[in-house]
């Protein structure tokens, strides 16, 4: 019997039941407990399978959601599956971390009156169920290929690439300077966002599936590195996809001051004091226990610190934004939770200078008003004379985002070309950077942005890379025929 859909007009939306504010700020596991399969199935029946699904149009992998959704509220949960990993190769991350409310959800055609179907909760419900079912399977190509690929980077596109291409057979290597497979899924985003043996289970599948992992291997010319032209002789395409991991400094006066950190830096310790590992000496001071805390930012990375910060015992939390609540880039959904949380936020508030002699001991802000728009029609900032006031601050954390790192320079490549940002030029119909053979994807090229347009760009790559050796193959078996 099949389960009639469109009950949004008299099913209410509900996410899967949050932990108590008091009980998570304790801890580092995740707020949202784990649907209950007649919830899940619910709340897949409020979809109203439109015509046109403006939650796939918006979702940059282009899921087909109300698809999978009608297979939830049918309990054929192995066909949801099936349809939900055809698009996506990390679903399970994708319904923990992507910003639903700005994509998926944030398009749904129901929510005016009546809220979105709660896409991104059914998502993850649906794969977790796959893994604990034995229905997710390793890669098997139907045969192997004899050329190898190179990956840089195991972060999410690097990830997705090096599944697709062992789909089809070839030989995938992939290096990291890190300990762990996932990239900032693993050092960048806490706990409570995605624990890290969801990633640790994708490692064990992708290795199970053949792809062969470099682990605390950086590219380079540092001794101990392996030198970029040497990649490119043991592999017949190579893919850089390194993300970016350079933040962007905060200047102004006493912005030297010890105890001022990048959020990178802060979020790596926490999650590595979370995993276990010892901490360098250097890195043992980024803890916010008994202080208090000022976040610059307003992003989902300044967040992911605030909400950090508060599980580390924080005497104060406060996060400092220039624009206002509604002007916030970040997720709506996490600024709610960390509101839960106990942090405060200070709107319409930019950074002046930084006090203290050998040590951060505040920050010394100014209030700000919205003025008029730019031609994209986001309102400018202006600063109110006379308008200055002092927070107290043990630990300034600095969340303005991310730059590429220079690579050409590092790597001893200077034909390798960037764009005027920094990230690398690459030829859109071919991923192909200006070294022949040399592909790039994710971060590393378009700039900071989502998980989930990493992975796009990973599984468009590793379709023009496949193409690419393709091509050649054929050119060369001509050549020796001829």
């Amino acid at each position: 019997m099949t389960t009639p859909m469109l009950k949004f007009v008299s099913v209410a939306q509900q996410q899967p039941e949050k932990r108590t504010a008091q009980n998570r700020r304790a801890d580092f596991d995740e707020i949202y407990e784990d649907f209950k399969p007649v919830k899940a199935a619910e709340q897949a029946s409020r979809c109203s399978q439109c015509g046109v699904p403006f939650c796939s149009v918006h979702c940059p992998l282009g899921n087909n959601i109300p698809d999978w959704l009608m297979l939830t509220a049918n309990g054929r949960l192995e066909e949801a599956y099936e349809v939900s990993s055809a698009t996506n190769t990390f679903p399970e991350i994708c319904g923990r971390i992507c910003p639903q409310d700005r994509l998926c959800e944030g398009n749904c055609v129901i929510e005016p009156g009546f809220e979105s179907v709660t896409i991104g909760a059914v998502e993850r419900y649906i794969t977790d169920t796959a893994f604990e079912n034995g229905w997710v399977k390793p890669t098997r190509p139907l045969r192997e290929r004899p050329e190898s690929v190179g990956i840089v980077g195991a972060g999410p596109a690097g990830l997705a690439a090096a599944e697709r291409l062992r789909a089809v057979g070839y030989q995938v290597h992939v290096y990291d300077r890190y300990d762990r497979v996932g990239g900032l899924l693993v050092y960048g985003i806490p706990g409570f966002k995605l624990e890290k043996d969801i990633v640790s289970r994708r490692h064990r599948l992708l290795e199970d599936s053949g792809v062969t992992f470099h682990l605390g291997q950086g590219v380079g010319d540092v001794e101990g590195e392996i030198p970029f032209a040497e990649l490119r002789k043991k592999h017949e395409a190579l893919l850089i996809a390194t993300g970016v991991y350079k933040a962007r400094e905060i200047g102004g006066p006493g912005a030297g001051l010890p105890g001022i950190e990048r959020a990178l830096d802060y979020l790596t310790a926490s999650n590595r004091r979370s995993l276990g590992d010892t901490l360098p000496e250097d890195a043992k001071g980024l803890d916010a226990a008994g202080k208090n805390v000022v976040v610059l930012g307003g992003g989902d990375t300044a967040m992911d610190c605030v909400r950090t910060a508060i599980r580390q015992g924080a005497k104060s939390v406060k996060c400092l934004y220039r624009r206002d609540k509604a002007n916030m880039p970040g997720s709506a959904r996490e600024v709610k939770n960390a509101e839960e949380e106990g942090v405060e936020f200070v709107w319409l508030a930019a950074p002046e200078a930084f006090l203290g002699d050998d040590h951060v001991t505040g920050v010394r802000a100014t209030r700000m008003k919205l003025g008029m728009a730019d031609p994209t029609g986001r309102q400018s900032v202006e600063p109110l004379e006379g308008s200055s006031f002092t927070l107290d601050a043990d630990l300034v954390i600095t969340a303005l985002g991310f730059d590429p790192e220079p690579l050409p320079q590092l790597w001893g490549q200077p034909d390798l070309a960037v764009s005027r940002w920094g990230t690398l030029k690459v030829r859109q119909d071919s991923f192909m950077t200006t070294l022949p053979g040399v592909f790039a994807a994710g971060d590393i090229v378009r700039g900071a942005s989502l998980v989930v347009w990493a992975i796009r760009d990973g599984r468009d790559a590793a379709e023009r890379i496949h193409k690419w050796i393709k091509a050649n193959a054929s050119a060369d078996a001509v050549a020796e025929q001829g």
